[in-house]
């Protein structure tokens, strides 16, 4: 194994030549400064790390996607209306608005993508007032549980479901579950 003693000697003498302990008991305001902008930045550094990550904001949209339950397809109306709607295919057998709302989700991360599908459909519960029905926006993740009168389903299915029953939020969490490569969907607006 080689001897490095030379490199100790060498540094030793490299810091004699400097003289920086007696340039450092020359200046004690510039090693105070110095002090008080590192202390100042780790305390800055800190506070930064300690604050909330970034809030999920819902985007306003001026147009969502609506689903036609006589035809089976999606179409787009504007935005904030309780389904169900009428739709471009008229009323269902029974004369209801055949209009349900759609929620639209990709994987993808490209805007523009064609790789989407409906993660559920929701309509309102006949039964209920819909001037006494809350609004939330199923838009964000984790917004499982939201009030009564919301009514859900998969495309496939034919019965609706509360939103906030044992079924319902099992229809959720399959919409909002991660895919094979970990990635959450993402809501699509329609454009």
């Amino acid at each position: 194994m080689p001897d490095f003693g030379y490199l100790k000697y060498e540094i030793k003498g490299c810091w004699e030549r400097l003289a920086l302990r007696d340039w450092l008991s020359r200046s004690p305001k510039l090693i105070i400064g110095a002090s008080v902008l590192l202390v100042i930045g780790v305390m800055v550094y800190l506070v930064c790390l300690s604050l909330p990550g970034k809030v999920e904001q819902v985007d306003n949209y001026e147009k969502d996607w609506f689903y036609d339950l006589k035809h089976q397809n999606l179409f787009v109306a504007k935005s904030g209306q309780l389904p169900p709607i009428e739709a471009p295919s008229g009323p269902l057998a029974n004369g209801a608005p055949a209009g349900v709302r759609a929620y639209v989700f990709t994987y993808s991360d490209d805007p523009n993508t064609t790789d989407t599908f409906i993660g559920f459909l929701e309509t309102t519960d006949p039964n209920v007032d819909k001037s006494s029905i809350g609004f939330m926006d199923l838009r964000v993740s984790g917004a499982e549980i939201y009030s009564k009168g919301r009514l859900i389903r998969r495309t496939k299915d034919t019965e609706w479901v509360e939103a906030n029953s044992e079924q319902g939020r099992v229809i959720l969490k399959e919409a909002f579950s991660k895919n094979e490569a970990g990635k959450v969907p993402q809501y699509i607006p329609p454009k």
